[in-house]
């Protein structure tokens, strides 16, 4: 699934909620300290070729620092309605749809 569009985030570690999750993984992934917000949405995706994800997405809307980008191809700021123009994750296109069309957020 190279070159394609995902959000940051990863693995939740033992020991830890998916906040401190997302603010350990924007911290290695783009260099900033985030305020976790409250969860928008929570998917469960089976790929067609094996494989299956278990997604939780929260609001991030402050953090610290400058970003960094650390382990992307590419990192871009995008209009909500313009997401559904990136090439994202089969995973993430169901919360691409619901946040282009101002249903999430």
């Amino acid at each position: 699934m190279a070159l394609q569009w995902e959000f940051p985030g990863g693995k939740i570690e033992p020991g830890e909620t998916p906040e401190q999750a997302l603010a350990r993984e924007l911290h290695e992934e783009l260099g900033i300290e985030a305020t976790i917000g409250p969860r928008i949405t929570h998917v469960r995706h089976n790929y067609r070729h094996g494989g299956a994800v278990d997604l939780q997405f929260f609001a991030v809307r402050d953090f610290s620092g400058d970003l960094q980008n650390r382990i992307f191809a590419q990192v871009v700021w995008a209009r909500l309605e313009d997401l559904p123009n990136y090439d994202f994750l089969a995973a993430d296109r169901g919360l691409i749809k619901d946040l282009a069309s101002g249903k999430l957020l």
